[in-house]
């Protein structure tokens, strides 16, 4: 089996990508409150991720 070197950046957005996916699908009734919600729970993740990256950035200089 081949093996994936995702870096940092790339494991995080598919990580949030699989989770908004699994949230989307587990809470909603209907497929477009399904999708919605998905999209919105990616970019809660994504904005997080960005937000605290650049958090830790700051404090560590």
């Amino acid at each position: 089996m081949p093996k994936m070197n995702l870096s940092h950046l790339e494991a995080s957005l598919l990580f949030a990508l699989l989770c908004s996916v699994v949230l989307g699908i587990v809470t909603k009734n209907t497929d477009r409150d399904r999708l919605m919600y998905g999209l919105y729970c990616f970019a809660c993740f994504v904005g997080a991720l960005f937000g605290l990256g650049w958090l830790m950035y700051l404090g560590h200089g």
